[in-house]
């Protein structure tokens, strides 16, 4: 409760300050008419259904993600991955000022997001994060033949060029030599260690990290020195197109990786005599008379163009289910759903619940109440969502129509936390029963309703999806609008989110949990 009067404080002075121009309130101690913050005064009806999104643009993400995902509610959800490779620098020599230099390993190296706290020894021990599943899958890394452009050639190159998350197929029809695959691959926490045979050995925390072969990249890149192919990045991606990580369920199981690529490498190993010379002027050597040989490394990054594709094997019931939504009534049940999966529209005050031949914004408008607090609650079907561990903790809305954030998120006071926990007076978590099984979502829309009834916003569809990170909202495009008023873009944290859930919609058969529009307001005199 005091939760909910401290949001109060300091959202009515926002109100106020935005009714000031349109209506003549008195203040606040003999304005109140009625007051109460236990039950709303009043609900309104909502109508909302979900739709498919279709393929979204995913490249120029700021996480990607890998593998398989067998959601309960929708299905097996499939992630592959092509990058580019850059070179650190351009032009590089690897034997310059260096004797019989030797490629000695190449490493692939992915790493996770995770934790680290050292044990009583003062060894590293790690907890991972976003990894979505525990089964094995298969995973292959090819070379890929496949040009990524930076720029689109219909815009005379002067736009960058957009990639579709449904591209798979024209990727794979461009493959190139198979560089490595595991069979039963599955994420680790443990760091992996690779060994160059009595000159090193390397470590790498909790990842992708694979050894690449030597022969391929002696013949591709170690023996191409002075050559035009590495002169530069733009005549390497040319030569050189990138990598594509392919991922295969193994009996319709997997796990998903969510990866930041910024930090993902793929580096050469190579040792060389040293050039240190000892008192009587001779390279130093070690006990069996061999001169000493040094390790050296040059990295590849993955800088350049990035694209995510999503392959999905929606279970039949979901799909009959949304080909049959009738968007001028509802749906019983709502979905959301990641990566290029299910979005929910939400349309607010579109009909007239007091019968009374006024349109219910229009009656509000007249009345010009102070909103106090509006709420949309999103119960979860339980009925659907029966495994809590694939349960989403966060549901982000949106303006549509414009691809924005609404006015309750740029107030939310609790911007400043962490991802799992930013924006939750505005977007509120998951709550979860004493079982652990998610029982609602709360979304505040207290300034979206305030600024639609007294200052005569434009009431617009709003879009519920779910979201791995509410914090961040860069929007990316559809390939296919879902409005005709608009619903273009997704945003940038529902692309790489794996997970899903259902939710009680308008037409749900349990009144309870139907979703209503719930408002306590206060009213002029």
């Amino acid at each position: 409760m005091k939760q909910r009067f401290s949001y109060f404080g300091s959202f009515l002075v926002l109100v106020l300050a935005f009714a000031s121009c349109d209506e003549d309130f008195s203040t606040l101690d003999t304005a109140i008419i009625d007051q109460n913050f236990s039950t709303p005064d009043t609900v309104f009806s909502v109508r909302a259904y979900s739709k498919f999104t279709g393929p979204v643009q995913s490249n120029n993400q700021l996480s990607y993600k890998l593998g398989v995902y067998n959601d309960p509610i929708f299905g097996t959800h499939t992630a592959n991955y092509l990058s580019q490779l850059v070179l650190s620098n351009n032009n590089p020599a690897f034997s310059v000022d260096t004797l019989n230099p030797i490629l000695e390993k190449v490493v692939l190296s992915m790493p996770f997001y995770s934790t680290s706290e050292d044990d009583e020894d003062g060894n590293p021990v790690y907890t991972l994060d976003s990894i979505y599943g525990n089964q094995p899958m298969h995973l292959s890394v090819y070379e890929s033949n496949y040009f990524l452009r930076d720029f689109d050639p219909l815009t005379g190159f002067e736009s960058p060029q957009k990639y579709y998350s449904d591209q798979q197929a024209n990727f794979e029809s461009q493959l190139g030599t198979l560089l490595v695959e595991v069979p039963e691959y599955i994420a680790s926490a443990e760091a992996t260690e690779f060994i160059i045979e009595d000159l090193d050995t390397l470590s790498f925390v909790p990842g992708i990290n694979l050894e690449l072969p030597v022969a391929f990249f002696q013949e591709k890149i170690w023996d191409q020195q002075n050559q035009d192919v590495l002169l530069n990045n733009n005549n390497f991606k040319n030569y050189f197109r990138g990598l594509y990580f392919k991922t295969e369920a193994i009996d319709d199981q997997g796990h998903q990786i969510i990866f930041d690529p910024s930090n993902a490498r793929v580096t050469m190993y190579y040792s060389a005599e040293t050039t240190i010379l000892d008192d009587s002027g001779n390279q130093t050597s070690n006990e069996e008379g061999e001169i000493d040989r040094q390790v050296f490394s040059y990295e590849f990054t993955f800088a350049g163009v990035k694209v995510n594709t999503f392959d999905h094997d929606w279970h039949p019931s979901v799909a009959a289910e949304l080909a049959v939504v009738d968007p001028s009534q509802g749906a019983e049940r709502l979905y959301v759903d990641g990566s290029d999966g299910i979005a929910t529209i939400v349309e607010l005050f579109q009909g007239d619940d007091n019968q009374n031949g006024i349109n219910d914004l229009d009656e509000l408008r007249n009345e010009g109440w102070l909103i106090n607090e509006a709420n949309l609650i999103f119960y979860v079907d339980q009925d659907q969502a029966t495994d809590p561990d694939k349960e989403p903790e966060r549901l982000l809305i949106f303006d549509t129509k414009n691809a924005a954030i609404l006015a309750d998120y740029s107030i939310d006071l609790t911007s400043n936390l962490t991802p799992i926990d930013a924006i939750s007076q505005h977007l509120g978590r998951l709550e979860r029963g004493e079982d652990d099984a998610g029982e609602f979502y709360k979304i505040k829309l207290t300034a979206h309703v305030s600024n639609l009834i007294n200052r005569d916003s434009t009431n617009i569809s709003l879009g519920l999806v779910v979201s791995q990170n509410v914090s961040y909202v860069g929007f990316f495009d559809l390939e296919t609008p879902l409005l005709e008023e608009g619903f273009e873009q997704l945003p940038g944290g529902t692309v790489v989110s794996p997970q899903g859930t259902a939710l009680h919609g308008n037409l749900s058969s349990d009144l309870d949990k139907r979703l209503k529009l719930e408002l306590y307001y206060t009213k002029p005199e």
